[in-house]
């Protein structure tokens, strides 16, 4: 399955070529306006169909217009030009508001998606549910799966011991993630496997997983009875977790006489670089 966030939105788009670009100082996907206005609307023109609906929307007072950027992507000929590109929220909203025929599937898939969550908030097992056939259909196997279910739980209570220890900020939830992940691979979560905004542990073999979860495990307990306060206490604590799983690796490679850790993502992700040219 070599495919990233930039074929998932062409299949949106009945695999019509949109143009998109990541850019990793927001970790954001943008996507060309002008693409998706041209492939929806039918168009011969998307550009100057584009610039009718931006004036419509920015007399309704529209934020989408307010959140548009304008980078440089690279055109048909090759040449980089100035183009309006929306991030990915941007774009169904965008989407939203186009008249067109052709925007009726992805209005439709986005009701069906809306529907799903308010049926989720009454039966919360239809979303585990869900979560489940996902993995299924990305080809997980059963015992992965349940690991990684688990995994999931695990990892809100060891967010909730951080909270009662005084870390309420996401860099700060980050920071310490990446404390644990350091002492028992060597590697940050962004460095582990080289991803964007894939999930790390969707991108781990079995051992992996488990070893994550070891190290995560043993900090929770940790600064469940030690309740160290503050970022800088915990990230002592988090260390000492970390430290855990790398005895329990250390430990596991000297008999396999192997490593048990790799830079190779699970799903196969390929990422097609595109430089991303600011209007400054």
């Amino acid at each position: 399955m070599k495919q990233d966030k930039t074929y998932l939105i062409n299949k949106i788009f009945n695999n019509e070529n949109i143009r998109t670009v990541w850019d990793k100082d927001s970790e954001k996907y943008y996507i060309s306006v002008v693409d998706i206005v041209g492939i929806l609307s039918e168009s011969k023109d998307g550009r100057k169909y584009w610039n009718k609906l931006k004036q419509r929307l920015k007399e309704e007072g529209n934020e989408t217009v307010t959140n548009c950027h304008q980078l440089k992507l690279k055109a048909q000929d090759g040449k980089y030009r100035l183009t309006d590109v929306v991030d990915i929220e941007g774009m169904f909203r965008i989407i939203e508001s186009i008249p067109s025929k052709n925007a009726e599937p992805v209005k439709l898939w986005l009701a069906k998606l809306g529907s799903e969550r308010i049926d989720e908030v009454f039966d919360p097992s239809i979303g585990i549910q869900r979560l489940i056939d996902l993995y299924r259909s990305k080809g997980y196997d059963e015992l992965w799966i349940a690991k990684r279910i688990k995994g999931i739980q695990q990892r809100k209570s060891l967010t909730d011991v951080w909270k009662d220890n005084g870390i309420t900020e996401n860099y700060e939830y980050g920071i310490l993630t990446n404390e644990i992940y350091k002492s028992w691979s060597g590697m940050t979560a962004k460095e582990y496997k080289g991803l964007r905004k894939e999930s790390l542990r969707d991108n781990m073999d079995s051992i992996e997983v488990t070893l994550a979860d070891l190290g995560e495990e043993a900090t929770k307990r940790l600064a469940n009875k030690q309740k160290p306060q503050g970022l800088k206490n915990n990230i002592k604590v988090a260390k000492i977790g970390g430290n855990v799983a790398k005895v329990a690796r250390d430990e596991l490679e000297k008999q396999l006489g192997e490593t048990v850790i790799s830079k190779d993502n699970y799903l196969g992700y390929e990422y097609k670089n595109e430089k991303l040219i600011e209007n400054k």
